[in-house]
């Protein structure tokens, strides 16, 4: 296997550890996996993926709905976000891996398994910061 194809896998492993332990801090607020959360935006997340699986992401990756990545317009490919869904409380540690979103007013497009997992259907508010 390639290097190069080795990295997604881990992104993807590194990306379901946090998101397993994501609402488990250790009493004081500290974090468990030992990440310094940046706050860097507050906004409108939406999903995407029936019309965009299988098709290259802009970082040229196969792009899958079910994989826990998103599109941001500037963040760096490969930057680690955690977002949390305002209404539910329910954060996922995502992978930007494409650019968007497009929507007016939006700052991050979602995987469909990404906004399962904040329990996000539709378009909904959001706070995202950089691990």
């Amino acid at each position: 296997m390639t290097q190069g194809k080795m990295l997604p896998c881990a992104a993807a492993l590194i990306a379901f550890a946090a998101f397993t332990t994501a609402g488990a801090a250790e009493p004081g607020g500290s974090d468990p996996a030992g990440s310094s959360e940046q706050p860097i935006q507050s906004g409108q997340a939406s999903w995407y993926g029936p019309g965009f699986h299988g098709r290259r992401t802009a970082n040229g990756e196969i792009f899958n709905t079910n994989n826990l990545t998103a599109a941001h317009r500037s963040l760096p490919f490969g930057t680690l976000v955690k977002v949390t869904h305002r209404s539910t409380g329910r954060s996922a540690i995502v992978r930007i891996n494409d650019r968007g979103p497009y929507a007016h007013g939006r700052i991050i497009d979602l995987s469909r398994a990404s906004a399962e997992a904040i329990g996000l259907s539709g378009v909904g508010s959001v706070s995202l910061a950089r691990l």
